[in-house]
């Protein structure tokens, strides 16, 4: 009887210990378990951030010219090069500025890649076109390829996250948010009268390249249901099913592989 009730309690112990501790996969192999902080919705975490930033920023964290669409590109300079051997590499440069720390989380997130798809992120030699991932005022990227030294921002007090370092990489890479493609309107609704008429220009659709892929929900790139609240009131509302989770914290999702696969032809 003392037996039975020792490995009850165990068992009680070992399934909090689960849900306190959610167990999600990295995309190199293991599961890893998360943190509470990594466990916050990194959609605010991004715009609570960026608030402070000096850059001109599309969509919350996209430093891009309004003459380039996501995913859109009539040039290959758009997007990164494939070599011979079959695979992207992509140059990259990490600041001294970021913590021992800071830097483990960085190479973790680029490091997710590889296992999934054709994407390799090599330390930078003496390449002219390279990402550099620096501590600046928030969290941000450019939207593909746009030659010599990319930015990559990734302020200290509030980026450094698995999740956040690779969906400012899909935008480097070339991938803008789910929520602005081209038949988003089939998925969700935007309740314009919870927006800042100031900020209606982030929820502008884009004639993107959906390459037949389904609208995904849980993707690193789709923002949460308040983003850009005045109110606290959600301004992105999944249809038909408004109870559909929204607004990613953990990586790559399943569909986020995929478009990446088809994006470079791996």
């Amino acid at each position: 009887m003392e037996h039975s009730t020792s490995l009850t309690l165990l068992l009680l112990l070992l399934l909090d210990l689960s849900q306190a501790n959610p167990l999600v996969e990295d995309g190199s192999g293991p599961e890893i378990l998360i943190d509470n902080p990594e466990a916050v919705d990194f959609t605010e975490r991004i715009l609570t951030t960026n608030n402070g930033s000096s850059q001109f920023l599309l969509e919350g964290d996209l430093l891009a010219p309004t003459t380039r669409n996501a995913m859109i590109c009539f040039s290959s300079g758009c997007f990164w090069s494939k070599g011979p051997n079959g695979k992207v590499e992509v140059p990259y440069t990490v600041s001294s500025s970021f913590t021992s720390s800071d830097k483990q989380i960085i190479e973790n997130a680029l490091q997710a890649f590889p296992s999934k798809t054709c994407i390799r992120f090599v330390p930078r030699r003496n390449q002219v076109d390279f990402i550099s991932y620096e501590p600046r005022d928030g969290c941000w990227s450019s939207l593909g390829r746009v030659g010599g030294q990319q930015v990559v921002s990734l302020q200290r007090d509030g980026c450094v996250y698995f999740g956040i370092v690779q969906h400012e990489t899909l935008h480097a890479l070339g991938f803008q948010h789910e929520q602005t493609r081209s038949d988003r309107d089939q998925y969700v609704k935007i309740s314009w009268s919870n927006i800042d008429a100031n900020s209606a220009y982030n929820f502008d659709k884009s004639n993107t390249n959906n390459l037949n892929t389904p609208y995904d929900y849980s993707s690193v790139m789709h923002y949460g249901k308040t983003a850009f609240s005045i109110n606290g009131m959600d301004t992105i509302t999944p249809i038909p099913n408004p109870n559909v989770s929204i607004g990613q914290r953990q990586g790559l999702s399943t569909t986020d592989i995929l478009r990446i696969n088809r994006l470079y032809k791996c």
